[in-house]
């Protein structure tokens, strides 16, 4: 290579390191930090960094050309998502192969049962509220990828096992598969979620067993629901397709979301706003993102089934087991428990083993602990009732 040659790859090198620096400056027209970030305590500092390696535009293309490569190429994503036929995207937790499953699922169960205890001897019936698999209920979008060997019957056992249990948890698979043959979207299509429509046929499913099974007690409350703004979802598992801006044409398509609003009917007799007011709690809820995202609704459509409000005690991504851990050492349940208390509980988080948070490690293995030993019990007396038929 020539001198000049050399002078000039240098000096569009650094041409080149110039602009993409200039342009990268852009980012910080409107850049704003929390009021606690100074320069004194390094926060600011942090968060500049922070935000210039995120818009760095070399490292955007670099992002934005793999993932395009391994999308088109391999038909993949990030890890997180597992790509289906017809712009379907999928969890990979629905997926993979979980270490230490059987020793998670036993635990878990027992965890259940342990729970049921304790709700039982505060007076509150547990009401298992178990979500079904999007790959249960979307199978032909798979393509050649299946779910796992564990999760081929996760769902029928976990019912099986709280059966046994004698918690009340009715199917909510069935209602769910029906309405979606008869034309009704239940899951989204690029989101781990339901539909609003999917969260209300299982919220009028547990509340007509509630009715049939443990029926509340005070005069019903009747609630009513309207159609909301309707919005561009992008499904939270678009995330792991890291495309845009410069392949955004590759993106599974977004979809529309009717959001909808429960309130209290405005026909009701006077009082009726203060129902239940200063007693006990007619309904909790415990659940994951299933319940606490308001877009699909599920908290509403469950006060307007059950005729009765509800009290929302889930939280956003933490999984179901937290959430329920965090309640029972809560004021509100020492103080004030409810009548029935639903337990959202997607199926693909049975095998896990899933995170406790701050709560104390031994009092959990004293739920499990508890929770096994009933178990034990009533396999035992499953197992001799056919011997004493006999005699």
């Amino acid at each position: 290579m020539t001198r000049s040659l050399r002078i000039f790859y240098i000096a569009l090198f650094m041409v080149t390191l110039l602009v993409l620096g200039l342009w990268s400056t852009r980012s910080f027209f409107g850049f704003s930090t929390n009021a606690d970030a100074t320069v004194l305590n390094g926060r600011w500092a942090k968060a500049v960094e922070t935000h210039y390696d995120e818009e760095f535009p070399i490292k955007r293309l670099g992002t934005n050309l793999w993932a395009a490569l391994d999308f088109k190429l391999f038909n993949e994503g990030r890890p997180g998502v597992v790509l289906g036929r017809d712009q379907w995207l999928y969890s990979d937790e629905e997926f993979n192969p979980i270490v230490n499953e059987e020793l998670n699922l036993q635990g878990n169960y027992a965890l259940v049962e342990g729970v049921r205890q304790e709700l039982k001897a505060k007076g509150v019936k547990l009401v298992m509220a178990i979500v079904p698999a999007k790959t249960r209920l979307y199978p032909e979008h798979l393509g050649a990828v299946k779910p796992s060997s564990i999760h081929a019957n996760l769902y029928e056992d976990f019912h099986a096992r709280v059966a046994a249990n004698k918690i009340i948890a009715p199917d909510l698979f069935g209602p769910m598969l029906k309405a979606k043959l008869d034309g009704e979207q239940v899951f989204l299509r690029t989101d781990t979620h339901w539909t609003p429509e999917g969260a209300q046929i299982a919220a009028e499913t547990l509340a007509k067993t509630i009715a049939e099974k443990t029926p509340l007690s005070g005069e019903p409350q009747r609630f009513v629901t309207e159609p909301a703004e309707k919005v561009t979802h992008k499904g939270d598992l678009r995330l792991f397709l890291p495309l845009d801006p410069l392949f955004e044409n590759l993106m599974p398509k977004t979809e529309p979301l009717q959001k909808r609003n429960t309130v209290v009917a405005q026909d009701q007799p006077a009082g009726d706003d203060a129902l239940f007011a200063n007693t006990e709690v007619p309904v909790a809820l415990i659940g994951t993102s299933y319940s606490a995202n308001p877009n699909w609704n599920f908290v509403g459509a469950l006060k307007q089934a059950l005729n009765s409000d509800v009290v929302n005690y889930a939280e956003d991504g933490h999984g179901p087991i937290l959430p329920m851990l965090s309640y029972l050492k809560s004021d509100a349940f020492k103080n004030s428990p409810p009548q029935v208390l639903i337990w959202e509980f997607p199926e693909r988080y049975l095998p896990v083993n899933n995170e406790i948070g701050d709560a104390d490690p031994q009092w959990v293995a004293e739920l499990k602990e508890a929770g096994a030993r009933q178990q034990n019990v009533a396999a035992n007396t499953k197992s001799e009732t056919p011997d004493r038929a006999q005699n």
